[in-house]
């Protein structure tokens, strides 16, 4: 199981500068990965670019863009010219439907049969990153265009699934899939089965299993699961999420967070390879001094000095 972590959301005309910092430091930590939501703040595709031509080696993904405010052949553009930025073989495409209060109320977008947008989305996406011109013509989009971006190699697309119908078109036609919110026990007995099965049936490789959790190394706890509960309160209300903390038994975000001293924080992360889980992504919540303390246990579980 490889370690990576999230990029912390950074502000100022020197947020750029910040990222790169940022993927700097995880690269010289041994983090095999870095990963950057696409939400209100920096554009994601775009800081990667900037921020990862200036990081060699460490892989680079988005956690995740919202498939609905770009047509897929702008995406995959997009995505093709960032690739050709940081490198062959370094960037992770993840993408995902985002939530209905965001794309109605927000972008103005109807979220109408989410599962025949993707569908449809990937139907262009996915050739025209592979370099062969899309010809669709779908309820939810069409596109008759091809691109002449060039190719650093090949780009892979993660889709964020939760729903089955969306388990089973990641399985059938992407690379694997990114969660969030999402416990061990929901990964083993619900996400991996569905998800395998479905990439079996389409005769694919087994897809990649990439968990983004909230960590924080600390003697309490149940201080840091609390401050994560209200401060991710929002994932406890989208129903996308909702399902997932109900399917876990979990009450809030804050139940899903892996806290706890060394030995306690290592076993639960290591443990989550036995649920199918490919690359553990941590979201660093601590503060303070505890900010110090879960890098360096994150470090050690890199090095193999714990387990």
């Amino acid at each position: 199981m490889r370690i990576g972590t999230s990029a912390v959301e950074t502000s100022g005309d020197q947020a750029l500068s910040k990222l790169a910092d940022q993927l700097r430091q995880a690269a010289d930590d041994g983090f095999t990965s870095a990963w950057m939501a696409n939400i209100f703040g920096l554009e994601a595709l775009t800081s990667l670019a900037v921020a990862g031509s200036q990081v060699p080696g460490i892989e680079l993904g988005t956690a995740v863009i919202p498939t609905y405010p770009r047509h897929p052949a702008v995406l995959a553009q997009q995505a093709l010219t960032a690739a050709l930025a940081v490198g062959p073989g370094r960037l992770q495409l993840g993408i995902g439907l985002s939530h209905q209060i965001v794309i109605e109320n927000m972008y103005g977008y109807s979220f109408d049969k989410p599962a025949r947008h993707m569908r449809e989305y990937l139907s262009v996406l996915l050739p025209l990153l592979d370099g062969t011109p899309a010809n669709v013509d779908g309820s939810t989009l069409s596109a008759h265009i091809g691109l002449s971006v060039p190719r650093a190699g090949r780009v892979p697309v993660l889709l964020a699934a939760l729903a089955p119908r969306m388990l089973s078109l990641a399985g059938e036609q992407t690379d694997g899939t990114v969660l969030w919110m999402t416990g061990p026990a929901t990964i083993r007995d619900y996400v991996v089965p569905a998800l395998s099965a479905a990439a079996s049936a389409a005769g694919r490789p087994s897809p990649r299993v990439v968990c983004i959790l909230p960590v924080c190394v600390t003697d309490d706890p149940a201080a840091a699961r609390a401050s994560a509960t209200q401060e991710l309160a929002i994932y406890g209300q989208l129903p996308s999420y909702r399902a997932m903390l109900d399917r876990e038994g979990a009450a809030g975000p804050g139940d899903v967070a892996i806290a706890g001293d060394e030995d306690t924080v290592a076993a639960q992360i290591l443990a989550l390879a036995d649920t199918g889980v490919t690359d553990f992504v941590a979201a660093e919540i601590a503060r303070g001094e505890d900010r110090k303390r879960t890098r360096d246990l994150l470090k050690a579980i890199i090095a193999g000095k714990m387990g």
